[in-house]
């Protein structure tokens, strides 16, 4: 009885090798693969919200470095080399 099971079960995973090597050999260009959709990652909500907080640490970092440039020193000029 045993037996029967292993025969089945190494059958069914002798088809389904067989399967997959005569469908890799149909498919020889990677853009016939379907493109698989997306995982559901995050809420709407948390989305919006995460979208602000980028967009006050961008603000908050161009302005840091805006105040810098315009309050930044003249750098010396160098003497000639002669």
């Amino acid at each position: 009885m045993i037996n029967k099971y292993v025969a089945m079960g190494l059958g069914a995973v002798a088809a389904i090798a067989q399967e997959q090597v005569a469908q890799a050999a149909t498919d020889t260009t990677p853009a016939a693969a379907p493109a698989a959709a997306p995982a559901h990652t995050g809420s709407h909500r948390r989305h919006i919200r995460r979208k602000g907080n980028t967009a006050a640490e961008r603000a908050r970092a161009s302005a840091h470095h805006m105040h810098k440039m315009r309050t930044a020193p003249a750098a010396p000029a160098e003497a000639p080399k002669s």
